[in-house]
């Protein structure tokens, strides 16, 4: 079964990580060169191993991003997968819960959605929602017909159990499961807002809700450690990655996929002696 690699960015597993503790930009900040130079590297083998991983077809993995709005999500997955094989990659995005979604368990919907073997599958947002953005607001637990919980603390840990078991049990069939938090600053949210609202190109992006977000900022940073705490595990492991400098941000979890991968210590299938005879013979009548 997969372990998680070491990083200093990694959240332990003893229920310690203290978000107030944990860097928004890392104390020494490679050149943003340096960090371009390294994702390109980063990409490449990447692209190498996605190969191997495609013809082995023993293992999948799964990339989850979590983050505040405007951290880098997006972009962070499309610079790190830049160079895959699309046939081999899988992207989705988790938005509001549909209503056939609202009637099944909260896992169903991504559980849909799970990378099949020789994949890689990346949720932008995922289960996580459930114990994040619904604690935030706990009034969405209506459409969820749960009945009525009188202790809301022991639902969120019945939700944080039901995820442990759920990637403990991806991790024992073949899925390496690799968790990235993008930890941006409020500060760095704010300036990223601003440019959105002064920058024609990035009107878009913009959405009024991401205010009303954003005054709810502690509530949500007390979310994101219960969470990390409950569920950063040696077979599912979460990563607080900085995110207030973008390029160290895809660097980062550029490396540690690559590292994951490698760690798996992938090779091409293999053929017997007859195979190998077999295909002598018909690379002769080819040539002939």
């Amino acid at each position: 079964m997969f372990e998680a690699i070491a990083s200093q960015h990694l959240v332990p597993f003893d229920n310690t990580f203290n978000l107030k503790q944990s860097l928004t930009l890392p104390a020494h900040l490679p050149s943003e060169k340096e960090c371009k130079k390294a994702l390109k590297r980063a990409v490449k083998e990447l692209a190498r191993l996605q190969n191997i991983l495609y013809a082995n077809d023993n293992h999948s993995i799964l990339l989850v991003f979590q983050a505040m709005d405007a951290a880098g999500k997006d972009s962070t997955i499309r610079h790190v997968l830049s160079g895959v094989n699309p046939a081999g990659c899988q992207v989705y995005s988790f938005k509001q819960p549909s209503r056939e979604e609202l009637d099944h368990d909260f896992l169903w919907r991504s559980a849909k959605r799970l990378p099949e073997r020789g994949c890689i599958g990346v949720f932008n947002r995922s289960y996580y929602e459930e114990v994040l953005v619904v604690r935030v607001h706990p009034e969405l637990l209506n459409a969820e017909r749960l009945g009525n919980y009188k202790n809301i603390d022991r639902l969120w840990a019945e939700r944080f159990e039901s995820i442990q078991d759920h990637e403990r049990h991806l991790a024992r069939t073949g899925t390496v499961v690799l968790k990235f938090w993008l930890n941006v600053s409020k500060d760095e949210q704010k300036s990223r807002f601003l440019s959105r609202l002064q920058e024609p190109e990035k009107h878009w992006k913009f959405s009024e809700a991401d205010l009303a977000e954003r005054a709810l900022w502690p509530k949500y940073m007390k979310a994101y450690q219960a969470a990390l705490n409950a569920t950063s595990k040696p077979w599912a492991p979460w990563y607080a990655i900085p995110a207030d400098n973008k390029p160290y941000m895809r660097m980062c979890v550029a490396q540690l996929v690559v590292e994951a991968l490698k760690s798996l210590n992938l090779k091409y299938p293999t053929v017997s002696k007859a195979e190998k005879k077999r295909f002598k013979s018909l690379e002769e009548k080819l040539l002939t």
